[in-house]
C-alpha cells in the first residue's frame, strides 16, 4: 500500500490534533532532524503493523526532485526501548496486546525531553493496529511534521539575523526570522532577495507583494502566473537569456489555509531555470494583508545539486511561516467584521 500524500500533504502540514502536554523541567531532545524512533516489536516490525508504519511515514515527500522519506525511521522493540532512545525528538509507542482496554492513538508532547513529540497507539490485534493507523494517518503525519517545523521556527526566532529583521520591519512592515548568514542580495521597491549562499548548497527566500484586488488572487493559476513573471523579472539565472521559473512539468501542491489569522494560499512543487539546468524544491505562502490591501508572498527555495533536500527545504519552510505583519491588530479588526458579515 502507498498512503497517497501528494494533494493532502499540506492539509496534514496545517492540521493541529489536540495533545497533551506533559512538560517541565525536562532535558533537551536528540537525535537528528526527521528521525523518529518507533517502539513496536521485532514480530510486529516485520508483520503488518510495520508495513502500515513504513508505507506511511517513510514514504517518499512529495514536493522534492529525489526520493527522500518524510522520516528516517528507527525501529527498537520495547525491552531496549532505554534512556538513550527516550530523549528522542519524534517518538511512536505501541502496544498490541488482547488486554488492551483503551485502543486508539494518543499524543502527547515533551514526555520525557522537550520540545518532543510522542504518540501512544493501542491495539487489541495486528488488525486493529492497521485500521487504527489508517483512520488516524492524517493527524500522525500532521502532528509531526508540524512539530519538525515548530523546532525550526523556535530556534529561528530566539537566534535569528537582527539586521535583515529590522531592514524588513522598517521598511516593508513585515517581520521574517532568517538565521545568521542570510544576507539581503538585492532590494527594489516590491521584491527583497534574501540568500545564504555556500560553494554546495544555496538557500533563499524572495519576498515580494502587489495589490489585493479579488478573490480571484488565491488561486493555484493565478498565483503561478503571477510567480513566473516576477521570477522571470527579478531572478536570472547563470547564463544570458536565463531565469528561474516554475516547473510545469511537475503540478504544484496547492492549499488554501489560514496563517496569524491571515487569508493565505501555501504551494510548494519545482523550479528550475529556463535555458539552464540548475533547479530544486521551493515552498511558497501567499498571505492576505487586508489592512494595506496588498498580498504578501514569501517564496523560498532550495538549490543543493547532488545531496539530500529535505531538511535544506524544512529549514526554508519555517523560515517562510516565520512571516508577520506589523499592523497584525489591525489585520485582525478586519478579519473579525469579515467573519462576522458572513
Amino acid at each position: 500500500m502507498k498512503v497517497i500524500l501528494v494533494n493532502l500533504v499540506l492539509a496534514f502540514l496545517l492540521y493541529s490534533c489536540g495533545y497533551q502536554d506533559s512538560s517541565g523541567s525536562k532535558k533537551s531532545i536528540t537525535g537528528k532532524a526527521g528521525e523518529m524512533v518507533v517502539v513496536i516489536s521485532n514480530a510486529a516490525w516485520d508483520d503488518t503493523p510495520g508495513n502500515i508504519v513504513r508505507e506511511t511515514l517513510a514514504q517518499p515527500l512529495p514536493g522534492l526532485p529525489q526520493d527522500e522519506p518524510l522520516f528516517d525511521l528507527v525501529q527498537v522493540p520495547h525491552e531496549a526501548f532505554k534512556e538513550i532512545f527516550q530523549s528522542t525528538r519524534n517518538i511512536i509507542q505501541t502496544r498490541i496486546a488482547p488486554i488492551v482496554e483503551n485502543p486508539g492513538v494518543f499524543y502527547t508532547d515533551n514526555v520525557w525531553a522537550q520540545p518532543q513529540a510522542t504518540i501512544q497507539i493501542n491495539a487489541r490485534t495486528k488488525d486493529e493496529f492497521v485500521q487504527l493507523f489508517k483512520e488516524n494517518s492524517t493527524q500522525i503525519i500532521g502532528y509531526f511534521l508540524k512539530a519538525e517545523r515548530d523546532r525550526i521556527t523556535q530556534n529561528y526566532a530566539q537566534m535569528h539575523d537582527q539586521a535583515v529583521l529590522n531592514t524588513l520591519s522598517e521598511k516593508y512592515d513585515i517581520k521574517l526570522h532568517v538565521p545568521p548568514g542570510f544576507v539581503i542580495s538585492q532590494e527594489k521597491q516590491d521584491f527583497v532577495w534574501i540568500r545564504y549562499e555556500t560553494p554546495e548548497i544555496s538557500q533563499a527566500i524572495m519576498l515580494y507583494w502587489f495589490p489585493y484586488t479579488s478573490d480571484s488572487t488565491f488561486t493555484r493559476n493565478y498565483l503561478l502566473h503571477k510567480r513566473d513573471s516576477i521570477l522571470r523579472a527579478n531572478v536570472p539565472g547563470p547564463v544570458d537569456g536565463s531565469f528561474m521559473a516554475t516547473e510545469r512539468r511537475w503540478e504544484p501542491m496547492f492549499q488554501i489555509t489560514k496563517h496569524s489569522g491571515n487569508y493565505a494560499a501555501d504551494m510548494r512543487g519545482l523550479w528550475r531555470v529556463e535555458n539552464d539546468f540548475m533547479g530544486g524544491p521551493f515552498i511558497m505562502l501567499a498571505e492576505l494583508d487586508a489592512y494595506r490591501q496588498r498580498v504578501v508572498v514569501a517564496d523560498g527555495y532550495v538549490y543543493a545539486p547532488s545531496k539530500e533536500k529535505r531538511n535544506l527545504a524544512r529549514q526554508v519552510e519555517a523560515i517562510v511561516y516565520s512571516m508577520r505583519f506589523n499592523d497584525q491588530d489591525r489585520n485582525d479588526r478586519l478579519n473579525q467584521q469579515a467573519n462576522m458579515g458572513n
